[in-house]
């Protein structure tokens, strides 16, 4: 039976990305080895499925509608940058979520139950904290210049948009990075 590596993500459009993908540029100014997301793939998760079987795809679909007909459209804000686990050893580059937090943390949490049920996706251990990943640290040097980096990054605004649905999302790993395809997308707020 194929398997498909299946997410759940929001996308924040094109003038978002733009304003990411400028903010990447800063940050490769620093010299850190990065492996940067293409601006193309630059999105929010809201959960990561992992090898979903090809036939269960249409109930995840079915799922994700249903949850996304229960929440209204909102307005997301993509502001300050940041780093796990610290500045002193960065593994992940991410920005964050202002306005919208709440709402982004509702359909994670009203999505997980259903996901749950149908038994392909597991809870992760750690809290879910809205984010778009912008690079991972490659490198094990000193990382002075790029914290030095993100703490004038801190202010950080890529502007805001106004979500209206949530993707199905598909990730084929090739050795040029990860193409994502929408296999759904499922409209807010219509139920």
């Amino acid at each position: 039976m194929p398997r498909i590596r299946t997410f759940i993500a929001l996308d924040t459009g094109k003038a978002i990305r733009d304003r990411l993908a400028s903010l990447q540029g800063t940050l490769a100014d620093t010299g850190a080895e990065v492996k940067w997301v293409e601006k193309k793939n630059l999105h929010l998760t809201l959960l990561f499925l992992g090898e979903v079987e090809d036939r269960e795809l249409v109930d995840v679909c079915r799922a994700v509608a249903d949850v996304a007909g229960q929440h209204k459209p909102f307005e997301l804000s993509i502001e300050k940058a940041g780093c796990f686990p610290n500045p002193r050893r960065p593994r992940v580059l991410w920005v964050g979520v202002g306005k919208g937090t709440q709402e982004v943390c509702a359909l994670h949490d009203d999505l997980e139950k259903p996901l749950l049920e149908l038994g392909c996706y597991r809870r992760e251990e750690r809290r879910y904290t809205p984010h778009l990943t912008l690079g991972r640290v490659k490198s094990e040097r000193p990382m002075d210049r790029l914290a030095a980096a993100l703490q004038k990054e801190q202010g950080f605004s890529a502007g805001e948009t106004v979500l209206c649905e949530v993707h199905v999302m598909s990730s084929h790993l090739t050795p040029q990075g990860p193409e994502y395809t929408v296999m759904s997308r499922a409209k807010l707020g219509t139920t």
